[in-house]
């Protein structure tokens, strides 16, 4: 079982930064893919980025050249940087780990982008 713990959201203005962590914990083997989700109020969860153990991403294409997703593997952990928010940018956002096949969420944390 792995647990997952994410931290740093909070309520930043249009144009701000934030950066989301999040660190895993229990029998961790080798994590094989991290991934951030989130989820605006009245829409679907969506995927916003993810990276493999190689060092491979993904990202939305809403997100591209403003969030930047890395991973420590020592660590077992993943961070989001955030740039640019933008109000859009608001719901609440999930970690969200492959460990042998299995899928770990985190309990979210919110993000609200608002001046």
């Amino acid at each position: 079982q792995v647990h997952l713990v994410e931290s740093g959201g909070g309520l930043v203005q249009p144009g701000g930064s934030l950066r989301l962590s999040c660190a895993a914990s229990g029998s961790i083997v080798s994590i094989y893919s991290w991934g951030w989700f989130r989820q605006a109020p009245g829409k679907q969860r969506e995927l916003v980025a993810n990276i493999i153990r190689d060092g491979k991403t993904n990202y939305t294409d809403s997100v591209k050249g403003r969030f930047t997703i890395s991973r420590d593997n020592a660590k077992n952990t993943v961070q989001l940087q955030m740039s640019s928010l933008r109000p859009e940018d608001t719901g609440v956002y999930y970690c969200h780990a492959i460990e042998r096949l299995i899928n770990y969420w985190g309990q979210g944390t919110q993000v609200t982008v608002s001046s």
